[in-house]
């Protein structure tokens, strides 16, 4: 894969140590396919050689150049053991003291391959999950009193693991208690249909444990490791490579529907669009997958209680070929079976989109034209660009197709919305970039050595010259930044959102270790990849975005700025820093009197409207919630302070609206309304005689 960085010299030399580990791996690659029994029950053949090709490339590439020691190694254990038990509910604390006497051996036991560690761990997880399985069953069913006011713990950093078999009871007898409330204020459950919920809850969560493969636990397992270096460095099985990669282009093929399985049951969750399941129009939203067969004639595969990720591979499938599933309509009894062909899905849901819309009044009478740009993420076709195709799928020229329309329909400002956009191609993000400005520097990228390089925005001209607006989010991270910064920088617009965009400011590769270990190799075994960190990047005058994201020139109220989302609440984050500023010139369509401006007549209207006051309580509300540590198990209490939107509901609904392929390009709400009042103050100041001082 072709790599943006300037480290390609110091991965040839890694070359040279990996490729003492293919003779070795192409002799097991035989035992490379995924086994046919669920449950892993020891490392596989190819674990020794992944783990070990792992390990070289984060001594040698990561940008920390941390070593591989017993620190990295004391965070090892703990992210794994955070990864299978996160609330701290299935291993006690004589577990984890078990397992902690490995805490500075992980290190030593990588180098050599060995991941048995792993697998241990797990099964004791494995273990563990059926005693409280039992356990729940047991609790679910006995009678609760709601009218005691006690509380649960909801922060698992403000526990430690259950030390006894009284305490651990305790917990799962509040926990319980907890779910039981929570059906009846989200779901209206309440009895014995609540009861059977939790208990087939909690044996969905046994089985689907249990089908964990090979592949999946290694991921996890180096995960733990890659994440004690930086939050962003990861382990990709070749499944999770795959998916990254039709994210990427935009591209698959399939039936097109989105899955989900709450509770152990395949349900559609969403249908997309002009995909084959839309065209063929038999396949409804909620309705339940049982079985998968291939072809006209071949046998139906019970998916009942498999793993969503092989469901999702049944019905996945070449271009033109058929799918038969068995499935149960919403609301009736008896199953039914559909034929659909597959084919190729365009994932137009995702790619960018734009809409005009009319706001204000100019001075003649007549309605400004707001040309809006929906831009979920910086997408790229890897596969594409790397083997030369001219028309591989790209953010930069779907946007200029974009701005070549607003210019014919004469708009008189663009906003580009990154509010859902968690970033993606580093190369779209810089020629996107070059879309606003004519030349000169996007972004500067610093090695672990301090060597720094400078990308610049090569090609002269411009598609859109005229009052640009940018509109981010705490959810606004990475590529999105890149962006936003150098806009703001090359004072060519304005930062419209939240306080702060994500604070992402790190530079991965992705690392194909098939690629890299079977140069020249035909049908070598996919071994998946490593998304490293290998650079930082800085924007044109120097600031990193890391930790502190892109401050916004007029922030708006929202849930999202106070939620805790952003990098400087994760786990090792990299820290804020900055390099000299590199020469470029400024557009100075911005001045901090224009800003002064366009944040008093923002705020006067924010006051006045009663939607953003509802907001502003609401915020106060959410804040006092993140300061308490407990809930109430109290009926009355748990419904009044659970009625509020808590944290992890507002988070849902933004990932949900995110991924929603039906999503309008402008959801015509109070606050986007208020972006477009800002919109059309700052295009009607910048045609003022003080705003043409100002660019003079």
């Amino acid at each position: 894969m072709k790599q943006l960085t300037a480290g390609t010299s110091r991965l040839r030399r890694t070359q040279w140590i990996l490729g003492a580990l293919v003779l070795a791996v192409l002799a097991s690659a035989v035992l490379l396919v995924r086994p046919t029994a669920a449950e892993p029950t020891g490392p596989a053949a190819a674990d020794k050689h992944v783990t070990r090709a792992i390990t070289i490339l984060m001594n040698r590439e990561h940008l920390t150049r941390h070593p591989l020691d017993n620190e990295i190694s004391e965070r090892w254990l703990d992210n794994y053991l955070k990864m299978l038990d996160p609330r701290k509910v299935f291993f006690t604390q004589s577990d984890v003291d078990h397992w902690r006497n490995y805490r500075d051996q992980l290190d030593d036991l990588a180098v050599r391959g060995d991941t048995t560690v792993a697998y241990r761990v797990f099964q004791q997880f494995l273990d563990r999950i059926d005693e409280r399985v039992k356990l729940v069953n047991e609790l679910v069913y006995q009678p609760h009193d709601f009218s005691v006011d006690e509380v649960m713990v909801t922060d698992p950093d403000e526990i430690g693991y259950a030390k006894n078999d009284a305490e651990l009871r305790d917990r799962w007898r509040k926990r319980v208690k907890y779910e039981l409330l929570d059906l009846e204020l989200d779901k209206d459950l309440t009895g014995k249909e609540a009861q059977g919920k939790i208990a087939k809850r909690y044996q969905h969560l046994a089985k689907r444990m249990r089908q964990t493969d090979n592949d999946e636990l290694l991921e996890m397992y180096l995960t733990a490791l890659t994440t004690s270096y930086d939050p962003h460095t990861s382990y990709m099985s070749a499944d999770t490579l795959e998916n990254f990669e039709i994210q990427m282009r935009l591209k698959l093929e399939g039936i097109g529907a989105a899955l989900e399985a709450p509770d152990g049951e395949t349900l559609v969750k969403k249908i997309i669009p002009g995909g084959a399941a839309a065209k063929d129009g038999r396949l409804k939203i909620e309705d339940r997958i049982v079985g998968v067969g291939q072809g006209d004639e071949g046998p139906i595969v019970d998916v009942k209680d498999m793993k969503l990720n092989d469901v999702v591979s049944l019905i996945r499938g070449h271009s033109g070929t058929i799918v038969r599933l068995e499935v149960i309509p919403k609301g009736k009894p008896d199953p039914v079976v559909y034929a659909i062909t597959r084919q190729q899905i365009e994932l137009t849901d995702q790619e960018a989109r734009s809409e005009i819309l009319e706001a204000g009044k100019k001075p003649d009478g007549s309605p400004y034209k707001v040309g809006v740009i929906n831009l979920p993420s910086f997408y790229m076709d890897m596969s594409g660009a790397r083997n030369g195709r001219e028309d591989f799928k790209s953010t930069t020229r779907d946007v200029a197709v974009l701005l070549d329309k607003f210019n014919r329909e004469g708009v008189d400002a663009v906003v580009v919305d990154l509010r859902h956009n968690g970033g993606g191609s580093l190369t779209e993000s810089i020629n996107l970039t070059g879309l606003f400005i004519d030349s000169g520097p996007v972004v500067q990228v610093k090695d672990f050595d301090g060597q720094k390089t400078q990308y610049d925005d090569t090609e002269r001209g411009v598609m859109w010259d005229g009052p640009l607006v940018v509109l981010t989010s705490k959810f606004s991270a990475s590529a999105s930044e890149i962006f936003a910064g150098a806009i703001q920088d090359y004072e060519r617009g304005i930062i419209v959102g939240d306080t702060a965009t994500h604070g992402k400011g790190t530079v991965q590769s992705l690392l194909d270790l098939s690629q890299r270990m079977f140069r020249g190799v035909t049908n070598a075994p996919q071994l998946g990849a490593l998304k490293i960190t290998m650079q930082q990047f800085y924007r044109p005058d120097g600031d990193s975005t890391q930790n502190r994201g892109v401050l916004a020139d007029v922030v708006l109220p929202s849930i999202s700025g106070v939620l805790d989302v952003g990098e400087s609440s994760l786990d090792y984050a990299m820290k804020f820093d900055r390099v000299e500023a590199a020469e470029h010139v400024n557009y100075n369509m911005v001045d901090p009197r224009l800003l002064q401006a366009l944040r008093r007549l923002s705020a006067e209207r924010c006051s006045k409207s009663e939607d953003f006051q509802k907001l502003q309580k609401e915020i106060d509300r959410f804040n006092a919630q993140k300061e308490e540590k407990t809930i109430s198990l109290k009926r009355e209490k748990f419904m009044e302070n659970k009625g509020d939107m808590s944290a992890e509901k507002h988070e849902q609904e933004e990932f949900e609206e995110m991924n929603d392929p039906n999503r309008p390009v402008v959801k015509r709400d109070y606050y986007f309304d208020e972006v477009l009042d800002i919109t059309t103050d700052y295009v009607r100041m910048l045609g003022t005689p003080q705003a043409a001082a100002i660019k003079r």
